[in-house]
């Protein structure tokens, strides 16, 4: 088991009608003029965001909005929301929203105290120094960045998605309210929980083979999101499994399961590309490409392969060789997404087949230009995103 140092110091606060507490939270960690950061109309149809102001309002907070993130946050709306906040001398970042939302928020709580340009850091030219305190209304369990230190950005410039992290934007509280996830549509939840389970697997799949009580937190995480996700695709309103789903995704990426191992990640850094070229949903992505990413890298540890097609997909372990078996988990892990309607190819993902040129800029994208490598478990070149990419295009 590898060393590590775990830190996760946001405070949760979850259950239902935990929203009515946002005001007073706000206040303990010393906001006084909070930016609500949110995306479209749900928030405001829900009938969420005049709650939370109406809190913000009871503790004598002041406050400003700022709608309008999407998905695959854009670098333009975190541009306008540090000008904002500058203009309106706020010192308190309030997300209410899915990852999108609270990756934007974090951005501007870099940028606001940032002398330069924010996209600085997403690109490896600076570190950040100096944040705003940030903090979420969580309403979509997918990204897990309200307990994460990363936010990941889109820049129209070039169709350029990029992640930065750094401990000083992990939120000082997260607001969990499962109900709040009720009218969710089916494909957001069925992406949500492929972002969440990927969150997972991107750590468990490593040279690492000694972390028992690790991989035993993972692949709980794993079998209990995969086997909630269908009782809330029957049963929306199913609080239950609702709140499992909720927890998991802060769990799968607050680091706890990345304790002792090293993390692979190159599913995400391919699938970074993939969305903001086609700008697709993430999780759709990561589904799209996962198992061609692990055929082509299952030899490295095909021990470990193994393990996760018993442990966590319920393979019986009587093939003739744990080759045999890995290759059947990750073909059950395929039919696990067909069935919860998430694609396992571009072609499924885009409804086409990426053009060779297509293809070779985002493997263009991924490695740099031929000059960065990605993955841990197997390190991947330019040419081996390019194989990958072709492998998904099916």
């Amino acid at each position: 088991m590898k060393d590590f140092i775990y830190y996760a110091p946001t405070q949760v606060v979850f259950g239902a009608l935990s929203e009515d507490k946002t005001g007073k939270l706000v206040k303990q960690y010393s906001g006084t003029k909070v930016l609500v950061h949110y995306g479209g109309q749900s928030a405001e149809r829900s009938g969420l965001l005049d709650k939370i102001c109406r809190a913000l309002e009871a503790e004598g907070i002041a406050y400003v909005k700022l709608g309008g993130v999407v998905p695959n946050p854009r670098l333009s709306k975190v541009h306008e929301g540090i000008e904002l906040c500058r203009k309106e001398k706020v010192d308190f970042i309030l997300a209410v929203g899915g990852g999108s939302v609270i990756d934007s928020a974090k951005a501007i709580a870099f940028g606001v105290p940032y002398e330069g340009e924010v996209w600085d850091f997403y690109m490896g030219r600076a570190h950040a120094e100096a944040c705003l305190p940030v903090a979420t209304v969580l309403t979509i369990p997918a990204a897990g960045s309200e307990m994460s230190n990363s936010t990941v950005i889109t820049n129209e410039d070039g169709d350029l998605k990029k992640g930065y992290s750094n401990n000083l934007c992990r939120c000082k509280f997260a607001v969990m309210n499962p109900e709040r996830t009720y009218t969710l549509p089916n494909y957001q939840t069925a992406c949500g929980v492929t972002d969440i389970m990927m969150h997972t697997m991107e750590r468990y799949f490593s040279h690492d083979d000694d972390m028992t009580v690790t991989d035993a937190i993972a692949e709980s995480i794993l079998r209990t999101v995969k086997d909630s996700v269908f009782e809330v695709l029957k049963e929306p309103e199913n609080y239950v499994h609702r709140a499992q789903i909720m927890w998991a995704g802060s769990l799968a990426h607050n680091d706890l399961t990345g304790c002792g191992t090293t993390g692979d990640w190159a599913t995400h850094q391919l699938e970074h590309e993939l969305s903001a070229l086609f700008d697709v949903a993430h999780g759709a992505g990561l589904a799209a490409l996962w198992g061609s990413w692990a055929r082509y890298v299952y030899k490295e540890n095909v021990t470990r392969f193994a393990q996760f097609a018993v442990n966590v997909m319920g393979v019986t372990n009587g093939f003739k060789s744990p080759g045999h078996t890995a290759l059947a988990g990750i073909e059950a892990m395929e039919d696990f997404y067909r069935a919860i309607g998430m694609p396992v190819s571009i072609c499924e993902l885009i409804g086409r087949q990426a053009t060779d040129e297509e293809i070779k800029l985002m493997a263009d994208k991924c490695s740099s230009g031929g000059s960065t490598t990605t993955g841990k478990l197997k390190v991947l070149h330019r040419d081996d995103m390019e194989n990958i990419y072709h492998m998904a295009n099916r």
